[in-house]
C-alpha cells in the first residue's frame, strides 16, 4: 500500500524538529552557564569577587542542558552505538536492532519521567532551594521532565520508523 509508512516518516520529522529546537535551547542554557563562569573567574582574578551562586547556576544549568540534548540524540540517531557488531548486517537487521534500542529508550524515558516527577513533587512540597540564590530546585526538575517527555516522543517516533524499515517499507 503506497504511503502506508508516510505518517511514521512525518512523525519522525516532527520529533527531529522539536528536539532540535529543544537542544538549541539547552545549548543557550549551557552558553549562559559558561558566561557566568567566565565572568566569575575574571571577577575573582581582578579582585572584584566571584559571581554569587555561580556554582549553583552551573549545577542546575548543566543538568537542564544535558537533559535537553537527549531527545535530539534519540530522534537523529546520534546516540553512541557499537557499529562493529552491525557492520555486515543488512539494513533490515539494523532496523530490527534500532527497533529494540528505541523500545528500550522509550521505556527508560517513561521510567525516568515517572520517578523524576515524584522527585520534583517532593522538592516542591518541601521547599528545597539552592543555598545562596534560593532557586527552587523543582524548577530544574520541571525542565528536565519536559526533556524526558520529548525523549519519550522521540523514542516512539524512532521506534515506528524502525518498525517501518524492519518490515521492508523503506
Amino acid at each position: 500500500m503506497a504511503g502506508s509508512g508516510a505518517w511514521a516518516t512525518r512523525l519522525l520529522g516532527l520529533a527531529v524538529r522539536l528536539s532540535t529546537g529543544w537542544a538549541l535551547a539547552g545549548g543557550l542554557v549551557l552558553s549562559a552557564v559558561i558566561a557566568v563562569n567566565v565572568v566569575s573567574i575574571l571577577g575573582a582574578a581582578l579582585g572584584l569577587g566571584a559571581v554569587p551562586g555561580g556554582f549553583e547556576l552551573t549545577e542546575v544549568g548543566v543538568a537542564v542542558a544535558v537533559f535537553a540534548f537527549l531527545p535530539y540524540c534519540q530522534a537523529t540517531g546520534r546516540n553512541v552505538t557499537a557499529d562493529v557488531f552491525t557492520a555486515r548486517a543488512s539494513p533490515r537487521w539494523i532496523a530490527r536492532f534500532e527497533l529494540l534500542a528505541s523500545g528500550v529508550a522509550f521505556l527508560f524515558a517513561l521510567l525516568l519521567l515517572w520517578r523524576m516527577s515524584l522527585g520534583m513533587i517532593d522538592q516542591r512540597e518541601y521547599g528545597y532551594t539552592t543555598t545562596i540564590l534560593q532557586i527552587p530546585l523543582w524548577w530544574g526538575y520541571a525542565a528536565s521532565l519536559a526533556s524526558l517527555a520529548l525523549l519519550a516522543f522521540a523514542a516512539a517516533a524512532t521506534w515506528l520508523d524502525a518498525l517501518r524499515r524492519a518490515r521492508g517499507r523503506a
